[in-house]
């Protein structure tokens, strides 16, 4: 340590000769464990500037004081959101006030809470949330700021831990906060709320006080104040014993971990935007549950019995996520996203040479046929009649397929073709007057093809 932070700590501290020994020595083991810590494990918060929420209680000002003290660049972002009258607009003043006395800048946003509230008919603390965090990333947009800085402690991570333990979890929900994501960085978390309160206390640090973390109306709150007591009663050191349980819960993790994104690699077959899965290689996992829930879980997948059931099911059945479907399809499971289904149809006039929606179609008009294969349609462009439609396909649709001479209906075109639900569901069909021209990349209809009268030409491209 050299003598410009000695300087510094000494100064910081303010306190009388009598006392400074043991301070000082408590300020420094405070400052090089989160020193090292943020060396070994946020090596980035030293090279380049971050975002630090400040709401001006202890937890979050021992952190702006401590990255500070470190000598690293970050700014303060507070959050008013209006729900405690004076009270909320003390705590913005505070936070103002700390941001000069640590000689940073500060980014202020106030929010009309209850009125979001409202009209998103959540919870205060879903819409403070919600609230907060997209403020968060536009700020960071808008700085070119990478990561974002937030004052959870140990304590926060055990409250989380009881939280999702009440409400059913797996092995994912009790791990707890994670310290790092690709934006945010939790650098308390190795911290008790006790270390960092006798931290503030000692170094005369000023905070303020939220009187509504002492309501026990919200679960956390109830956890906080009536449940964790007891279990640091019952055992001194249950913070401790609750540090390994969760470092062993996070081996156990990242050796499923390891064994699942092998059995992804052996099992799921990625075509195209579809990822298929062949039942025969699911049914003999054991436990099947536990399986399905490490495979499938990742896409937002929470109905377990349903997935299981889809093995044996029909094919066509499905369930759904909120961004994902599995499919049934014979023998396999088709895993893909939901996007928005096209229910419309798209015109295409005479004079367009070009389509981009919701494919991409290249129209002109030829002397000969050259190339040819399934992208490439020929038509006798007079059989046409515009505008032609882009569409999807119903239920009875039929089509003469070129060189059958014969009228078969789509849906046996298709099981013929050995297409899944999903490809039959995104498959675009060309139309002109209702008839099918050309089952688009695959087949083209025997009615519009080029005969010896054809005087025209016209050559669809897909792109």
């Amino acid at each position: 340590m050299n003598y410009i932070t000695i300087f510094a700590i000494k100064k910081y501290c303010r306190v009388s000769r009598v006392g400074y020994s043991n301070n000082f020595k408590y300020f420094c083991s405070v400052l090089n464990e989160f020193k090292e810590h943020i060396e070994n494990q946020f090596p980035e918060l030293l090279k380049s500037k971050f975002l630090l929420a400040c709401s001006g209680g202890v937890d979050s000002v021992v952190l702006a004081h401590l990255c500070c003290q470190c000598g690293l660049d970050f700014s303060l972002a507070h959050c008013n959101f209006k729900l405690r009258g004076s009270e909320s607009d003390e705590d913005e003043r505070f936070v103002r006030e700390l941001a000069k006395k640590l000689k940073k800048p500060i980014w202020v946003k106030q929010f009309n809470t209850q009125t979001y509230v409202e009209s998103h008919k959540i919870s205060v603390q879903m819409a403070a949330r919600e609230l907060r965090y997209a403020w968060f990333n536009e700020l960071m947009a808008r700085q070119h700021i990478k990561m974002l800085v937030t004052a959870h402690q140990l304590d926060d991570n055990l409250e989380t831990f009881i939280i999702n333990l009440s409400r059913g979890t797996g092995i994912k929900g009790l791990i707890g906060i994670p310290p790092k994501t690709e934006t945010i960085a939790r650098p308390l978390l190795p911290f008790s709320r006790a270390q960092l309160l006798e931290f503030a206390k000692k170094e005369h640090i000023e905070w303020r006080e939220d009187q509504s973390n002492a309501e026990t109306k919200y679960l956390r709150n109830k956890i906080r104040h009536g449940i964790v007591p007891i279990l640091k009663e019952l055992h001194p050191t249950f913070l401790n014993n609750f540090i390994e349980t969760q470092e062993f819960l996070k081996q156990i993790a990242a050796i499923a971990d390891n064994h699942i994104n092998q059995l992804k690699e052996d099992i799921f077959q990625e075509e195209g935007d579809v990822i298929r899965i062949k039942i025969e290689s699911l049914l003999p996992l054991n436990p099947l549950k536990a399986y399905v829930h490490a495979l499938f879980g990742v896409y937002g997948f929470t109905e377990w019995e349903d997935l299981q059931h889809l093995l044996t099911a029909m094919s066509g059945k499905e369930v759904r996520s909120r961004t994902h479907r599995l499919v049934k399809d014979r023998d396999f499971l088709l895993l893909a996203n939901i996007a928005d289904d096209f229910q419309e149809a798209f015109q295409i006039k005479k004079e367009d040479t070009e389509v981009q929606t919701p494919i991409g179609l290249r129209i002109s008009t030829v002397n000969i046929i050259e190339a040819v294969g399934p992208d490439v349609l020929y038509v006798d462009k007079e059989t046409l009649k515009y505008p032609l439609v882009l569409r999807k396909w119903q239920k009875g649709d039929y089509f003469y397929p070129l060189g059958m001479g014969g009228r078969k209906k789509l849906s046996k075109f298709f099981k013929d073709e050995k297409l899944d639900v999903i490809s039959k569901e995104k498959q675009w069909l060309l139309c002109s007057d209702n008839k099918i021209v050309w089952v688009v990349g695959k087949r083209a209809d025997d009615r519009f093809k080029i005969t010896e009268k054809t005087k025209y030409i016209l050559k669809i491209v897909l792109n």
